[in-house]
């Protein structure tokens, strides 16, 4: 399917979910992540913060967890057209964008560009790590300014089922996908 087609199904299928059944996927997609991967102390997280009303993964939950863990958290913030990346810690002050998304008040960018892992907020993922999200690149542009290291990972309610037919030269595979189901390599056995 078309990347326009995907997105339009996948924002129907989300708005379907009670807030209920979003909360219970998020916890059980948090607890795939954490049994997979099993961040430890001092490791580099770079995670989103969700839009409640697009009834994005609550990814609350794995900030709450990592802040308690002594796992550094990095967040994305957009200043003017660029996506930067700021490091929280439990007293961080937020205020809400005109997108209706939770952001750090500070513009000061950390710099880092290694993280272990990028937790990425998309609609749609297929069964070869491409990725859907709401079009605007913010995300293609941060995988091509970190570490070749970092595991980008997906978190999604929905399991692959359909494959995205219009990938973009420019368009970088995820790593990893994972959902309340199961979590999905796209490595090849690379690693």
């Amino acid at each position: 399917m078309l990347k326009a087609e995907l997105r339009k199904k996948y924002t129907q299928k989300r708005k379907a979910l009670s807030t209920d059944e979003a909360f219970l996927l998020s916890e059980k997609i948090f607890e795939n992540f954490i049994l997979y991967f099993k961040p430890k102390e001092g490791e580099k997280v770079h995670v989103f913060i969700p839009i409640p009303a697009r009834k994005e993964i609550d990814t609350q939950i794995f900030i709450q967890y990592f802040l308690a863990q002594n796992i550094r958290v990095y967040v994305p913030k957009i200043v003017g057209n660029k996506l930067i990346n700021i490091e929280i810690f439990e007293d961080t002050f937020f205020e809400t964008n005109n997108w209706g998304i939770s952001e750090p008040v500070s513009n000061e960018d950390s710099g880092e560009k290694y993280f272990h892992y990028v937790i990425t907020p998309l609609l749609y993922c297929d069964k070869k790590g491409n990725r859907v999200g709401y079009g605007k690149g913010f995300y293609d542009g941060l995988f091509q300014n970190i570490s070749n290291e970092t595991k980008k990972i997906g978190v999604n309610y929905f399991d692959p089922d359909e494959y995205v037919d219009d990938v973009w030269e420019n368009d970088i595979p995820l790593d990893y996908l994972v959902t309340a189901t199961e979590v999905l390599s796209f490595l090849s056995g690379l690693e």
